[in-house]
């Protein structure tokens, strides 16, 4: 038993290795990244909005957009065949805004229900070649949003990811939760873009430019998977010179979040199960670091509980989570949500587990995509 006990702490320090390495390197390219200036680019822009059945959404959201501090852009809405009266409530808001475009998509089998492809026809439609992207459950938090998204355009970025945080509900552990798992993909993707290794954005807040879309074939290479619009077509075209990250404050979109955690695990198995299909590299180092994550605390505990080499296990424990704190504070604070800090170690096994538990039922059933 003593030699097993022996094995588990060699291995433990192992761990503790990886997740310096992700947290003080990898995630503290982010975490120490200097914001540079950047300047008006004043580009024609089509926003685009899918909606399917999204009535409500549109009315409470829409007015945010349509009022954009921003000389030239159009919005393209587009309607995926919805039951309800979104297709109305886009005509209501045609009839006294003319930069309003709409695209009514209507079923067609090969496609029946693909959100890539009614995406498709609106990106088709659009007047402009630079494409700005959001959801209709979304909307800007500044009158600013165009603008700081497109000052990154320039002769090389061609994509443009944005940061798209959920609405704070104070007393709410699931929404602490929901905040802190998109906190913590966010330091991934605009780390890992950093280093060259961009995997996927988010596409309620996410750039690019028209022609990228063509040269990709658009979504052909994944038109058969109905998730991904947005991460696998970034994890497709991205490279380290055509992408640019935006995390000023005045470039988010903020989403109201699932109320229950049976809604948002069913979110969460979609978004993971799109996952699979990423580059071979990428899902390396996901699962590397969410592999080594689960063995910090598997083993920690293991360890303290056997009392076995529990001082040094401790003082293991102890710079972990100094530089972890140290590098998330950091990125917190960039992306405003420092509050969430206080609660990282509890926050943080609870998405282990949920995450856990995800990929147990994925490899049991697949999840159902779009509406």
């Amino acid at each position: 038993m003593l030699l097993l006990f022996d094995v588990f702490f060699y291995v433990f320090i192992g761990i503790v290795v990886i997740q310096v390495i992700y947290y003080g390197i990898i995630f503290g390219r982010f975490a120490t990244l200097k914001r540079k200036k950047t300047s008006p680019k004043n580009l024609p822009i089509s926003v685009i909005i899918c909606a399917k059945n999204e009535a409500e959404n549109l009315e409470t959201n829409l007015p945010s957009i349509l009022s954009q501090s921003y000389p030239n852009f159009e919005v393209v809405l587009i309607n995926d065949y919805s039951s309800d009266n979104t297709l109305a409530v886009m005509q209501s808001f045609a009839q006294n805004h003319d930069n309003i475009k709409i695209v009514d998509v209507k079923p067609i089998e090969a496609f029946w229900g693909n959100k890539k492809y009614a995406l498709t026809l609106g990106i088709k439609a659009a007047k402009y070649n630079t494409l700005l992207f959001t959801d209709a459950d979304c909307k800007p938090i500044s009158k600013h949003w165009i603008s700081k998204m497109t000052e990154h355009f320039d002769s090389k970025k061609a994509l443009v990811l944005g940061y798209g945080p959920y609405q704070k509900i104070k007393g709410s552990f699931l929404n602490a939760l929901i905040r802190f798992e998109t906190f913590m993909t966010a330091v991934q993707y605009f780390s890992y873009t950093l280093i060259g290794q961009t995997y996927m954005a988010v596409g309620r807040n996410l750039a690019y430019k028209r022609e990228l879309f063509y040269e990709a074939n658009g979504f052909m290479n994944h038109m058969n998977i109905r998730s991904g619009d947005d991460d696998l077509f970034v994890n497709q075209v991205a490279t380290l010179s055509n992408t640019a990250i935006c995390i000023t404050k005045e470039s988010f979109t903020e989403s109201v979040p699932k109320k229950t955690f049976s809604s948002w695990f069913l979110q969460k198995r979609r978004h993971i199960s799109t996952a699979t299909h990423y580059k071979l590299k990428h899902k390396i180092l996901l699962t590397c670091f969410y592999c080594s994550q689960f063995l910090f605390w598997a083993l920690a505990i293991t360890l303290i509980v056997a009392m076995h080499q529990w001082q040094l296990v401790i003082a293991l424990v102890s710079l972990r989570f100094i530089i972890q704190y140290t590098t998330l504070y950091s990125a917190a604070a960039k992306l405003k949500e420092k509050d969430l800090m206080l609660f990282i170690p509890f926050l943080e096994l609870f998405l282990i587990t949920f995450q856990f538990f995800i990929f147990i039922k994925n490899l049991l059933s697949k999840p159902h995509h779009w509406k």
